[in-house]
Parts: C-alpha cells; structure tokens; sequence
C-alpha cells in the first residue's frame, strides 16, 4: 500500500463511497488497496462461507471485504468481519463493533496485519479475536482476548487442525478454510 493524499476522515468518507476501488484510510492519509491473488480471495471466501454456517443460528452477522470497520483515526476493510449481537454503525455503513477480524496474509500486507493492522484493531472493544491465515501452507494464528491489555495467540498447522474460536462459539477445520487451494 502506498499513502496518495492527506484529507479529513468526513471527505475520505464521501470519496470512498463513490469510489469504484476500495481504499484504507488511517490518520489523514489513504492507502490504495491492491486485489488479492486468487488464492487469497478463495481462502477469504472459504473462511466466510464456512463461519456463516456455523454462526446462523446465532444472533452474528458475517461480513466480506466490503464491510468498513471504523478503527481508532482511521477506516479499514478486513477480508472477513463477524459481528454478533446487534451490529452497530458509524454514519451508516462503517462497522464499529466486530466480534471477530479475519485477515489472510499476503506478502506484501503480512507484516502491515500483524503489526499496526492488528494494534489499530485491538483498540475496538467488542473484538474478541483476531485470526491471520496463512496463504502457502495450512497454518493459522489466532489471537484471542483475555481481558482489554492481554490476548492469547494460538497458532496451528496442519490440514487436519481444527481451530477453536470462543468469541463466535464455533470451531472450524482448516481443512474448509483451505477448500480447493491447497492439496
């Protein structure tokens, strides 16, 4: 990503929503957002795909890529979102409390979501869980919150792992997050 201007959030706002490619916005500056390969869309779509079936008899909402978040001076697109509960929005359309981030890694964003992605993310109070999915091998790494200043990391491998995620009451295989990208 690469910074292009500096603009107030309310304008970002306003250009963004007319925008026909989606950009980042953090402390006055926007960041132009690249498409993911297609195996990034694939695992991004797997992951959505299989944690709406395991949450719709619960009261939470899966989001794609498209869904806004609101982050501490700043706007940011996961590639998957859940919210449980009621959902609430800043000016309409800009999520303000997830339960649940999901980013899939890719060489160019990796140290970017594991760094100040995940520090501006962990400034939302609902967020429960952070989960990094790796694109070249079976293997995840999820964050989960023990109370405002302390999160557990665990991190798993293998295509028969099943992961754990309290903060949505579900668990799922990696085998489904990795459906049809890797063998």
């Amino acid at each position: 990503m690469s910074a292009i201007a500096k603009i107030s959030d309310q304008a970002y706002l306003e250009q963004e929503r007319l925008a026909e490619t989606k950009s980042e916005y953090i402390a006055g500056e926007i960041f132009a957002m690249t498409g993911g390969s297609p195996a990034h869309n694939l695992i991004a779509v797997n992951v959505a795909a299989e944690l709406r079936r395991l949450v719709k008899q619960r009261p939470c909402r899966v989001y794609s890529s498209d869904q806004r978040v609101r982050v501490d001076q700043g706007y940011l697109y996961p590639d998957v979102s859940v919210a449980c509960g009621q959902p609430e929005y800043f000016d309409n359309d800009n999520l303000l409390n997830p339960t649940l981030i999901v980013e899939v890694l890719s060489p160019s964003t990796e140290d970017y979501d594991c760094g100040g992605k995940f520090a501006r993310y962990r400034r939302i109070p609902s967020l429960k869980g952070y989960l990094l999915v790796a694109q070249d091998r079976h293997a995840v790494t999820h964050f989960q919150r023990q109370d405002p200043n302390h999160w557990l990391m665990t991190e798993l491998e293998g295509r028969e792992a099943v992961l754990e995620l309290p903060c949505v009451e579900c668990s799922l295989p990696l085998v489904e997050i990795y459906d049809k990208v890797l063998g």
